[in-house]
Parts: C-alpha cells; sequence; structure tokens
C-alpha cells in the first residue's frame, strides 16, 4: 500500500493507547491490527470511525507495577496481569536497539509460544512490523512494544515431541494425518482453552515434526498459509468455527510480516510453531475433511472483498480479509478469495 494510506494510523494508534489487551468480556483487543489492516486495504477512511464503534468495548491499560529485568523475563512470560511490565520492559529494549533487530532477538525466544492468545501475539507483532516498515514514528515503535508484551504476557506453549515423528513430509501430505480430537475430550470454552487441551491429547505431540523445515522459507510459508486456508475453507460452519480456523490462516501471514526481519534459523523454527499451531486449530475443531480441494472460481474480486469486510464491521473479517488478499498478492491462489468470501457469511456483522 502507498505511504499515503497509513496516514491515519497514528492518530489511530494514540487514540488506542490507553487500553489494555482485553476487551470488557476477556476477550482480545483487536482495535490496534484492525487499525493497521485498514491501512493495508487501503481504506484509511474508516479507521477512526471502526475505532469509535469499538472503543466501548476495550478495558483501561493496567499500571505497571514491577520493573522486569535481565533474565526475569522467564518468569513474567504468561502472566497476563504484567502486560503492562511487558510493555515498558519492550519500551526499553527498543531503545537500545534497532528495532529490527529486538524483533530477530525476541521472535526467537516467544516462538515456541506462537499459540498464544489464540495466535493473537504473534499477528499483533507482524501488523505493527509493516506499520514500522512503512515508517519509523513514535507512536508505531510504541505499538511494536505493546504488541511484544501481549504476546510475551499472554504466553502459552504446546507439548511437543519428534521421537517417532516421521518428518520430511510437506504440509498438504501432513494435514489430512493430523488426529481430531474426540467430542467428549473437548473443552468448553474459548480458542486458548481449547489448545490448552491438546497437552493431554498424546496422540497429537509428534506433528510438530512431520514437515520439512530445511527448505527455503518463502515457499514452505506460502504453501503452510495456503493448506490452513484450505482447512478454513472446509471446516468453517458458523461463527466459533470460523473464528477458530481463520487464525490458522492471520498468523502465517503475520509471520510473512515479520520474515524480512528475521534469520534463516529463527523463519524456521517459528514456522514449525505456526505449523503446529495451525494443526492444533484443526485438531480441535475439525471434523473429516481435512482441506477443500477442488474451488469454485471466486464471484467477487479482491477490491469487492474488501469492501463488503469494511461494510461488514467484525475485527475477525477485517483481520481474515486483509490476510488473504495480501497473501493472494504474494502467492496467488483461488483458495483465498473463496475463503474470504465464505467467512464473511459465517461471522454476524458487527
Amino acid at each position: 500500500m502507498p505511504p499515503e494510506s497509513y496516514a491515519i494510523l497514528d492518530e489511530a494508534l494514540d487514540a488506542i493507547a490507553p487500553y489494555g489487551i482485553a476487551l470488557d468480556n476477556g476477550n482480545f483487543n483487536h482495535a490496534p491490527m484492525v487499525a493497521e489492516a485498514l491501512c493495508a486495504l487501503g481504506r484509511p477512511e474508516a479507521v477512526m470511525g471502526w475505532i469509535a464503534r469499538y472503543r466501548p468495548r476495550m478495558s483501561p491499560r493496567p499500571a505497571a507495577a514491577e520493573r522486569i529485568r535481565g533474565d526475569d523475563w522467564r518468569e513474567a512470560l504468561g502472566r497476563r496481569e504484567r502486560f503492562a511490565d511487558w510493555s515498558l520492559f519492550f519500551t526499553e529494549e527498543l531503545q537500545r536497539m534497532p528495532w529490527r533487530a529486538a524483533v530477530a532477538l525476541w521472535v526467537d525466544r516467544l516462538a515456541p509460544g506462537f499459540c498464544a492468545a489464540a495466535t493473537h501475539g504473534v499477528i499483533r507483532v507482524g501488523h505493527a512490523v509493516r506499520a514500522l516498515a512503512q515508517d519509523e514514528t513514535r507512536e508505531r515503535r510504541r505499538e511494536l512494544a505493546d504488541a511484544l508484551a501481549s504476546w510475551a504476557a499472554t504466553y502459552q506453549t504446546l507439548a511437543s515431541s519428534e521421537d517417532g515423528a516421521g518428518g520430511g513430509m510437506t504440509p498438504r501430505q501432513a494435514i489430512v494425518r493430523v488426529p481430531i480430537m474426540p467430542a467428549e475430550r473437548r473443552r468448553p470454552g474459548n480458542i486458548t482453552v481449547a489448545l490448552a487441551a491438546l497437552n493431554d491429547f498424546p496422540e497429537f505431540v509428534p506433528v510438530i515434526g512431520w514437515i520439512d523445515t530445511g527448505g527455503a522459507v518463502a515457499p514452505l510459508l506460502a504453501e503452510e498459509t495456503e493448506v490452513f486456508a484450505r482447512v478454513c475453507l472446509a471446516n468453517a460452519h458458523n461463527a466459533p468455527t470460523a473464528i477458530a480456523f481463520i487464525h490458522g490462516v492471520t498468523s502465517h501471514a503475520a509471520l510473512g510480516n515479520l520474515a524480512p526481519c528475521l534469520g534463516e534459523a529463527t523463519a524456521c523454527k517459528a514456522l514449525r510453531h505456526a505449523w503446529q499451531t495451525g494443526c492444533g486449530l484443526y485438531a480441535c475443531y475439525g471434523g473429516g475433511t481435512a482441506m477443500a480441494e477442488d474451488i469454485e472460481p471466486p464471484r467477487a474480486d479482491g477490491d469487492a472483498l474488501a469492501e463488503r469486510a469494511v461494510a461488514h464491521g467484525d475485527e475477525h473479517v477485517i483481520k481474515f480479509t486483509e490476510a488473504c488478499l495480501s497473501r493472494n498478492a504474494i502467492a496467488p491462489s483461488p483458495v483465498y478469495l473463496a475463503a474470504a468470501g465464505r467467512i464473511l457469511g459465517l461471522i454476524p456483522r458487527r
């Protein structure tokens, strides 16, 4: 997108700054991600109105309580109540090193927690990094600190083992082998609760090692993202499943935004955990068909889908549509427009 489509973003980030990572119902605050996604869609005129409608759902930003120092950061991982402490920590990190170096360092450290807050941690960082790549402003550096803080404060891992994993498969080969958690073993609650149940599902543990991440990053990222778009298209049948499966795509799109900052080893590490997380969503919410194969030509083009997403207003719809359009521009596939169109019809309008 041209820089002018991002001209409103700093004003939007200032409007969002007084709020924390949670909504009043306990779910994740999507405001900074949607603001950046609307700019990426070329719809900056929609940003401030969308924030005004969303603002009543947002909870105030907590005050910092205890400074995180040195190696103490490990003890603070996964503690949501320390978001403000983490934000201060990352503000200082971004003062002592270039922001791209900080992203490379901390994505490597946080990658095992890729599934944190239903992947919203990595997604928010991906949006923040793409905005900073457009222009380095005070507001966007602050948002990167908050984005990294949201990932660290919600840090969550999935059990994994590569013993007898039978690696070397492509994502298309491996996805059909992912075990589906029986309905009676699924836990009621949100996506985070559902993913946590995988730690008591030993059949899932070796999935992380099934694919070969030893090659070039960009083609594997493209293949993984397309596979999870096909999983979404085949398995999303109502609002809850739609919201679950879109995160397999939006989290991979976020990783695509981060990849230019990452060394090869870190990018491959993140891809492995992105794969594991996407498979986890399928294991928790999937049915008998792993992914859509034969896809009808989409009825709407990208511009029409973007207009429909903005008019729809739901945060998930806007972010998913933008992710599908951006990935389709990088590695075209009919699944992206098809999936975006389907999700528009499954999630209620705001």
